[in-house]
């Protein structure tokens, strides 16, 4: 796949809170670090950071751009509540190598109604 077909999978697996099928887009070595938060390291690491998230927070991602080059492919987005980041994923043998997320967690926290 082109990374911008993984990418797309990634979008409807996220969507749909799907644990296993996201996860399996990464390869056991991935590294994904969003920018507010700590850097995760690993498959299994990954799968855990969705189980926790999806299980404490309403997320939608709603596609505005999406960009390919070369083993990048690149996602601005939005979500319903007005959230924008963007995301920057390096894709190798049909896996997610590394993924880099940039987004305001004190705007998400507050649109999810967490406390600061």
């Amino acid at each position: 796949m082109k990374p911008k077909e993984v990418l797309l999978k990634w979008i409807e697996y996220f969507n749909n809170y799907d644990i296993e099928g996201i996860s399996d887009l990464y390869s056991e070595d991935a590294v994904n670090h969003q920018i507010p938060k700590d850097i995760v390291i690993g498959k299994p690491a990954i799968k855990n950071m969705f189980e926790s998230e999806f299980a404490t927070a309403d997320m939608v991602c709603i596609p505005e751009n999406i960009f390919e080059d070369g083993q990048w492919a690149i996602l601005e987005w939005i979500d319903p509540k007005g959230l924008r980041g963007c995301g920057f994923f390096k894709i190798l043998n049909d896996k997610i190598i590394f993924q880099r997320g940039y987004w305001d967690k004190l705007s998400f926290m507050e649109l999810q109604n967490k406390s600061k």
